[in-house]
């Protein structure tokens, strides 16, 4: 919002509203661009480089007992990237500010939105969450084991023990979630911050699924090395996930079924001070109990998910996408004129 009002310029605000526009349309044209050229590889191509060097290995002379080390080094490595791919985007998006300067305010409306929209583009992945969380309700219809052997690449957590409900509750869980991290949150820095603010979020989210770690994965500790970006990601993404939640509830036609405060006690039965909100909210709207085994249950009185509960989960998180796009491009455009 403030960087809209700080550049004093009407076709500037219309020129994001588009964008918005044409990144979720190219999102659900063409899904994830080439590896090769996807910002958030590059963002993880830098965490996995630099979180060798920060979080010690299992096996190393007095690894249990480092904390500050860990812990700088994983600070120092997440501000580093944090800083070079937020600088980037502004870089980008100031060349292509300064050059819309000389054409006309239409033009630079649809030739700035465009090319914005390019580059905002990879940071949203609702295509690619939509179709992963439907492939696994396919693969469970197949067998239990394909079922677990696709929430496998949609979850962190140990899949081989979980039966049917456990698989379609995880990955309604991951919907809800995803919805937030991987749409709304993005779309929600866009709005206040430009093509920075969404790269930023973009990047401590990826680096909190990477690194935030309470114990070890793939021969490393993780716990000090990875608290930094936790913190940062639980600060970028407390406002967005909220708002997540309440989309939900204002999109929903029975709405009776949804109490704010509700809401607010099921979704601190989770570890995450964020996540759990639009989880939550996912759980109550529904109407079904998801669980995570020995970790938390929501709406535990609700009815166990059947495979129509995945469709309905899917339309719900598809309005509620619409809505987003609804609120941040009309709220810019609102705010050039």
């Amino acid at each position: 919002m403030l960087f809209v009002l700080a550049l004093d310029a009407p076709w500037l605000a219309a020129a994001l509203a588009w964008a918005v526009l044409v990144a979720l349309a190219l999102d659900l044209l063409w899904g994830e661009p080439p590896v090769r050229w996807h910002p958030v590889v590059w963002m993880g191509n830098w965490l996995a480089w630099a979180g060798r060097m920060a979080a010690p290995l299992l096996d190393a002379p007095g690894a249990a007992s480092q904390r500050f080390k860990p812990f700088m080094l994983g600070a120092l490595f997440w501000c580093a990237g944090a800083a070079l791919f937020s600088i980037a985007a502004w870089g980008l998006q100031s060349v292509l500010w300064a050059g819309l300067q000389q054409v006309s305010p239409g033009l630079a409306v649809l030739l700035g939105g465009t090319l914005l929209g390019i580059l905002l583009k990879p940071m949203l992945a609702w295509r690619m969450l939509r179709d992963e969380v439907l492939a696994v309700e396919v693969a469970l219809e197949a067998s239990l084991e394909a079922g677990r052997h696709r929430l496998g690449g949609l979850v962190s957590r140990d899949v081989s023990t979980l039966d049917a409900t456990a698989v379609r509750e995880s990955a309604i869980e991951s919907l809800a979630e995803n919805l937030n991290d991987s749409v709304l949150a993005p779309l929600c820095w866009f709005v206040l911050l430009g093509l920075p603010g969404a790269v930023l979020y973009r990047f401590a989210n990826t680096a909190d699924a990477m690194w935030g770690y309470r114990g070890p994965r793939a021969g490393r500790l993780w716990e000090w090395a990875g608290k930094w970006a936790a913190r940062a990601d639980d600060v970028l993404s407390w406002w967005p996930a909220r708002w997540t939640a309440l989309l939900m509830w204002l999109v929903t036609k029975d709405r009776h079924a949804f109490a704010w405060r509700s809401c607010w006690v099921e979704a601190r039965k989770t570890p995450s001070p964020n996540s759990g909100w639009p989880m939550a909210a996912m759980a109550l709207l529904l109407g079904v109990a998801l669980r995570k085994p020995g970790v938390y249950v929501l709406y535990a009185q609700g009815a166990a998910p059947l495979p129509e509960d995945t469709f309905r989960a899917r339309d719900l998180a598809q309005n509620v996408v619409w809505a987003q796009l609804v609120c941040a491009a009309g709220l810019l455009f609102l705010l050039g004129f």
